[in-house]
């Protein structure tokens, strides 16, 4: 089936880039790009959107946590 499809200029620019690079046609990159959206690959797009775009570290155990007071605190910082 054919339909039209509106794309903004950079777009189209950057999905022929892509097709060109991947050695593949417009037509299939397209369509492999709106099969992974329709299947959920598209969910896992959003979680890495989600995620911090810090480092961070995981843990086999949780860390242990010192408290301490004000004046601890403030004789840590005048040493």
């Amino acid at each position: 089936m054919r339909t039209t499809v509106d794309l903004p200029d950079a777009l189209l620019r950057e999905l022929k880039a892509k097709a060109a690079l991947e050695g593949t046609t417009l037509k299939h990159l397209v369509l492999a790009l709106v099969e992974q959206g329709l299947r959920g690959s598209g969910d896992k797009a959003a979680r890495r959107s989600k995620r911090s775009p810090l480092p961070t570290l995981s843990l086999n155990h949780p860390l242990a946590v010192r408290s301490f007071t004000n004046a601890r605190l403030f004789e840590l910082m005048d040493d």
